[in-house]
C-alpha cells in the first residue's frame, strides 16, 4: 500500500469518526433532557423552591440516566470541538433543539404551538445553512 492510499484511508477514517462524534453530540443532549424531564415530572413542583428535594431527585433512576448522558454529552462535545470549528459545531448541533421539541411532543405529550413550530423551522434552516456553507475551515475541520 503506498503512502497516498494510506493517507486517504486515514482521512476517510477521521471523517467517519468525526461524523459519528457529531451524531453522538446531536442525539445525546435531547435524549438526556427527555430523561431528566421524565425523572422530575413525578416529583413535587416544590422542587423549584425546596433545595432538599433536589437530593431526592438525584436518586431517581431516570434523573441519574439523564445526568450520566449530560456528562457523556459534555465529553463528546469537547472531543468534537477539538476536531471541528466552533462556528460549525454550534449551529449544526442546534438541530438537537428540534429533536427536543419532537421528543417533548411525542413522549411527554407537551403542547407545541404554531409559533414554536415556526421557531423549529428557523432552527432547521439555520442548521442547513451552517452545515452546507461550503466554508473551507468548516469542511476541513471535520477532516483534520
Amino acid at each position: 500500500m503506498n503512502i497516498r492510499k494510506l493517507a486517504r484511508a486515514v482521512k476517510k477514517r477521521r471523517i467517519a469518526e468525526s461524523a459519528l462524534l457529531l451524531m453522538v453530540v446531536i442525539l445525546l443532549k435531547p435524549f438526556s433532557n427527555l430523561f431528566l424531564a421524565w425523572g422530575v415530572r413525578h416529583i413535587s413542583q416544590a422542587l423549584s423552591i425546596e433545595p432538599l428535594l433536589f437530593l431526592r431527585a438525584l436518586l431517581d433512576p431516570l434523573v441519574v440516566v439523564g445526568i450520566t448522558m449530560q456528562v457523556t454529552w459534555l465529553l463528546a462535545r469537547m472531543a468534537l470541538l477539538s476536531v471541528a470549528d466552533l462556528s460549525f459545531v454550534l449551529p449544526v448541533t442546534a438541530i438537537g433543539y428540534v429533536l427536543s421539541t419532537l421528543l417533548g411532543k411525542i413522549f411527554l405529550h407537551e403542547h407545541v404551538g404554531a409559533e414554536q413550530w415556526m421557531g423549529v423551522l428557523f432552527i432547521v434552516a439555520g442548521t442547513v445553512c451552517a452545515g452546507t456553507s461550503g466554508s473551507a475551515a468548516n469542511a476541513d475541520s471535520l477532516e483534520a
